[in-house]
């Protein structure tokens, strides 16, 4: 978890290739959908553009199917979900109906500021449309109206990990890869 920018993309690849698991990233999902032109990629699209969220209703069907998935049954990483307390209490139905619950969430913290830029270098780059000064700073508006609560719920929980982002890569890196080995069975 974090805000947009924050490096969750990066450091979850990293990680699941580490674990051997899948990532689950409901930005990459939409992304191609947009790309192959669906009509979820359509809808999705006109949201990803304004800076909002994609409606929840769309988003858990999306993951609900995904988790069910073979490659995702020993493990997973989420990317980009959940986002609101709503979508949180979904993710944990469909867990308690696999017999599962989450094991960590990791939150990367970076300074707004140097997310603006972070994003706006990646936009020149990637070329993507949600990437504008003005819908980057809406992004950080949504996130903090609708994200950061669950930091507070995963916390109540015992399972928040809190981690500087504003290092270098491989700096993080480390601290993420220590949160995991926290979580799995000594060898």
């Amino acid at each position: 978890m974090g805000p947009p920018g924050a490096g969750k993309g990066t450091h979850a690849d990293h990680l699941a290739g580490h674990l051997g698991v899948p990532v689950i990233s409901t930005g990459d999902i939409f992304r191609a959908q947009v790309a192959d032109g669906t009509e979820l990629g359509r809808t999705a699209q006109r949201f990803l553009d304004a800076g909002e969220y994609v409606p929840d209703e769309v988003t858990n069907a999306m993951v609900r199917e995904r988790l069910a998935a073979d490659d995702a049954h020993f493990g997973f990483l989420l990317d980009g979900y959940p986002r609101t307390l709503d979508q949180a209490a979904v993710l944990d139905e469909i867990l308690a109906a696999q017999g599962r619950s989450l094991d960590a969430a990791v939150v990367l913290q970076v300074d707004p500021e140097e997310l603006v830029q972070r994003l706006l270098r990646r936009a020149e780059i990637e070329h993507r449309s949600d990437d504008t000064e003005e819908v980057i700073r809406r992004r950080f508006e949504v996130y903090d109206a609708q994200t950061s609560p669950l930091v507070s719920l995963y916390g109540n929980r015992g399972i928040r990990h809190e981690i500087d982002a504003s290092a270098d890569i491989d700096t993080v890196r480390i601290h993420v890869r220590q949160v995991a080995s926290l979580l799995q069975p000594a060898a």
